[in-house]
């Protein structure tokens, strides 16, 4: 008899991966969540796993309810799981639980977490049996593998639910301002976390945060400078991608191309290699699979319409902004660089309103939509007006109105958020397809 997972908020992005992995497994699974299409409803209907309205008649006996981490125990299902005394598990817990089986990579930080486990999946997978989580909504479940690979999300500290083998920590930053008090508090985080690593932790040695990590296993520093563990030398990057050679310990391990953009797609790729290397995997099988990438949802992916190239990407902090602009500029260097921001809950847009003004007027122009209120938080003393006055070349856009990105030719627009930017995105590509000249 197969085990009956039922999913309370089964469109979310981890948890759709999650879903997906047990599916995979041979696992019964369903669950329920919102009517709104979402991106992550994808996978899940390819895999026939069936999703429902939310109802406390879906809740039944002989379940094993997962439950998403925004749902409160006042929810109707919750209530009706517990009620019923089911096994019960939220998000975290029940991933925690699934590691045992493996020998697991977690992907820990503020920034890159998604792109960086997607890369090591994808590598992983092309040479030996692998299982993984994806934050954007990717999961698969390969019986009798040998590694899974998955995110580490620190918001409100869940990724203590982990003990991986292996950890990659690709930087320490102070975001949700809505539950850490500063920086000091995430690092504090992310030291509890590195505790609990069974083998080795991977780490970015420019983060002045992650060099100051006291644990109890082996901690290897990844960058650029002789004074990392693995360094990436002979950086080149291109309009087709970027390429490097990385050394352990004086020693080349290989020469190795990855067709991503921007400094950070190095240092991601770097890691990997890291973790490779140190599983014994050979580098040439390393250095195939890396080339081959084809990247992750709603990481700098790319749509063309005429001349205008429309690349969405989930970034939400300075830092991440900061990336995906330099990635725009290596691949389009001859385009215009046009960004619509859509700022993230009030709290994040009032702790880094001057870096967002900064790291975005590197764009030619920019343009930001109203502020993306979460149900945490549903009003606040900052607005987009405000943001884009700081902006150079800062206007604010609103959905019923996108034409003023018509206005340039031969550009490449950025759409950023991690809300419901793709509703802009939507509108203004058929802004572009009305106005795009007909052929009788």
């Amino acid at each position: 008899m197969t085990e009956t997972d039922y999913f309370i908020g089964i469109k979310g992005s981890g948890m759709s991966a999650l879903a997906e992995i047990l599916h995979d497994l041979g696992h019964t699974v369903l669950g329920s969540d919102i009517t709104q299409y979402t991106f992550t409803q994808r996978g899940l209907a390819a895999a026939g796993i069936e999703m429902l309205p939310f109802d406390a008649a879906n809740i039944k006996p002989g379940y094993t309810i997962i439950c998403g981490n925004s749902f409160t125990d006042e929810h109707p299902e919750v209530k009706a799981a517990k009620a019923l005394g089911l096994p019960f598990f939220r998000y975290h817990e029940y991933l925690g639980k699934l590691l045992g089986d493996y020998t697991s990579i977690g992907v820990a930080g503020a920034h890159g977490k998604t792109s960086t486990t997607g890369l090591l999946a994808h590598t992983l997978s092309g040479i030996e049996k692998t299982s993984y989580l994806i934050g954007d909504g990717t999961g698969k479940g390969t019986p009798d593998s040998k590694f899974f690979v998955f995110e580490a999300d620190e918001y409100r500290r869940h990724f203590l639910a982990y003990a991986p083998d292996y950890l990659i920590m690709t930087n320490i930053d102070f975001d949700h301002p809505d539950y850490y008090t500063g920086i000091e508090d995430v690092y504090s985080a992310f030291e509890a976390e590195g505790k609990q690593v069974k083998k080795a932790i991977f780490a970015w040695g420019d983060d002045p945060w992650l060099r100051k990590l006291d644990v109890d296993v082996p901690v290897y520093y990844y960058g650029e400078k002789d004074t990392d563990d693995f360094v990436a030398k002979n950086i080149s990057r291109t309009t087709t991608g970027s390429s490097f050679d990385a050394f352990h310990e004086g020693q080349l391990i290989g020469h190795f191309f990855v067709p991503l953009f921007g400094d950070h797609s190095v240092l991601n790729a770097l890691a990997v290699v890291a973790v490779g290397v140190t599983e014994h995997l050979d580098p040439e099988y390393i250095a195939r699979e890396l080339a081959s990438f084809a990247g992750v949802k709603r990481r700098f992916s790319e749509k063309k319409m005429g001349d205008a190239v429309i690349i969405d990407d989930y970034a939400h902090h300075p830092s991440e902004i900061k990336a995906t602009l330099d990635a725009a500029r290596q691949k389009y260097p001859d385009k215009q660089v046009v960004a619509v921001f859509q700022p993230h809950t009030f709290s994040r847009t009032i702790a880094y309103l001057d870096e967002f003004a900064e790291t975005l007027s590197s764009a030619d122009a920019v343009y930001v939509t109203p502020i993306f209120s979460s149900a945490r938080e549903q009003s606040g003393s900052v607005s987009a007006e405000d943001l884009a006055a700081k902006i150079k070349q800062g206007y604010v856009i609103k959905l019923d109105d996108m034409s003023p990105l018509l206005d340039y030719k031969d550009a490449a627009y950025v759409f950023m958020g991690a809300g419901d930017i793709q509703k802009y995105e939507v509108a203004f590509e058929n802004l572009l397809s009305d106005v795009s000249p007909k052929t009788n």
